[in-house]
């Protein structure tokens, strides 16, 4: 296994933790109305849009994880 390959398994599996993290800010700032100083409808449109955003890393590390880990590279050097 080759150093590139490592480098790119390693950012896949980064990528998948930054899913959880920009989901949970997503539903803490749209579910959640401890930050009582923000108005309801600025949480809820920047939380949305942390939960769409989460959604599509989700989509985006799901098909880079299939990529590295799940397909064979070619051998032929």
């Amino acid at each position: 296994m080759d150093g590139n390959k490592m480098m790119q398994q390693v950012t896949a599996i980064f990528s998948v933790f930054m899913v959880f993290f920009y989901l949970g800010v997503g539903i803490y700032l749209a579910f959640f109305p401890s930050l009582s100083y923000l108005d309801k409808s600025v949480r809820v449109i920047i939380g949305s849009s942390f939960i769409f955003y989460g959604l599509y890393r989700a989509y985006r590390a799901y098909t880079k994880i299939v990529e590295v880990f799940f397909t064979k590279e070619d051998e032929d050097e």
